[in-house]
């Protein structure tokens, strides 16, 4: 089983830890996409700082998103897991996990990024900004410089075993698995069920997806294919409900 995770916008930044080294990090097939990508993030922020917080989509009050792009090769590392902290990180909560979670964290958790494509938890990154929706100059969108790049790589992590893709929107789009791999993907959708009514809660979605992998990796099962990661949700105690590839985890608190 490979659990595929999207970044989060929001990151601790590291106050200090060795600096970037590409080589260091698992995936080295997408060594060459990383290089291009960070060598022009970098440039577009050593140049006008408005012009590059129009092309990364960055507020008023992100300029400094800007400044740490510009010199990302001096800047410290930590983890990804500690960098990344969004709402499903801290529902997972990889650092308060037993020793024995951590590592099959490492073994069995990918993390997309716009800036690296995949990621251990493990890996050592500095904090960023860039999306998959970013197009850098003369390369082209982010998510199009990854996507025949992702394919291969994730097809090689999965093997014969089963890929749950907890991705949702733009980071969806830097792969989409086909073929084989399309047939042992399982994705996962959260509804909220109230007064016999369900919805879908954007915060409360990624919340009980992190809490979901955080089961998943204390329990250490290996589910192979859509049906056993349905059986080992519902041992866990979820409410799940399968339509093809896409398992509905129906809750009724938010």
């Amino acid at each position: 089983m490979l659990i595929l995770l999207p970044p989060s916008e929001g990151k601790t930044t590291p106050t200090n830890g060795p600096t970037l080294d590409l080589d260091t990090l698992g995936s080295p097939g997408l060594t060459p996409v990383r290089q291009r990508i960070l060598a022009s993030l970098v440039r577009v922020c050593q140049g006008n700082r408005d012009r590059a917080m129009d092309r990364l989509g960055l507020g008023p009050t992100q300029a400094d998103a800007v400044e740490r792009n510009a010199t990302l090769v001096e800047q410290p590392c930590a983890r990804a897991d500690a960098v990344y902290t969004g709402v499903l990180y801290a529902a997972w909560d990889p650092a308060g996990r037993s020793a024995d979670a951590r590592q099959r964290a490492d073994e069995t958790v990918a993390i997309t990024s716009g800036l690296f494509g995949l990621l251990r938890p493990g890996d050592l990154v500095p904090a960023y900004r860039l999306s998959g929706a970013v197009t850098l100059p003369r390369l082209g969108t982010v998510a199009g410089l990854w996507r025949p790049a992702l394919g291969p790589e994730l097809s090689e992590r999965v093997g014969d075993g089963l890929l749950v893709d907890l991705r949702s929107g733009t980071y969806v789009n830097l792969h989409k698995p086909r073929g084989a791999l399309a047939e042992r993907t399982a994705t996962l959708r959260v509804l909220h069920e109230k007064g016999g009514r369900r919805s879908v809660v954007s915060h409360f979605n990624k919340a009980t997806k992190g809490r979901i992998v955080q089961a998943l990796l204390e329990d250490g099962g290996d589910p192979r294919d859509v049906d056993e990661l349905s059986a080992a949700l519902r041992d866990l105690g979820w409410t799940v409900e399968r339509d093809a590839g896409r398992l509905d985890v129906v809750v009724t608190e938010v």
